[in-house]
């Protein structure tokens, strides 16, 4: 059985910085693309960053130039490193990991979420 596990939530005043990671366990033979998304309460869940087998990453607008997607393809691992958080970065982060490929399935996967609190 596949299962995302996230670390690296937490609070941190506005301007500062925290690292997101997301590990992904099971009898996994490849992955396509990993990435994380958020939902702040009241809102819908939206896309922050993707990255593929390649490395090849894509970002929402609102993070373009203080976020970074990196990913482990050996460790089955996702990383976000964000940077100059905003109060409005406040969120739950959800690990996401697309065409999950073991010996036996294929499937699509979330995490449980990790907290992200920015304080102003």
């Amino acid at each position: 059985q596949v299962q995302l596990v996230e670390s690296g939530g937490g609070l941190v005043q506005a301007g500062g910085s925290l690292n997101l990671s997301c590990a992904a366990s099971g009898s996994i033979f490849s992955i396509n693309a990993m990435g994380w998304y958020r939902q702040a309460p009241g809102n819908e869940r939206e896309l922050v960053a993707t990255i593929t087998t390649a490395s090849s990453t894509n970002y929402a607008d609102s993070v373009k130039g203080r976020f970074i997607i990196s990913r482990d393809n050996a460790k089955n691992t996702v990383y976000l490193q964000m940077r100059s958080l905003k109060p409005e970065d406040t969120a739950v982060y959800y690990c996401y990991a697309d065409r999950v490929y073991t010996t036996t399935t294929m499937g699509d996967y979330w995490g449980q979420g990790t907290q992200v609190t920015v304080s102003s």
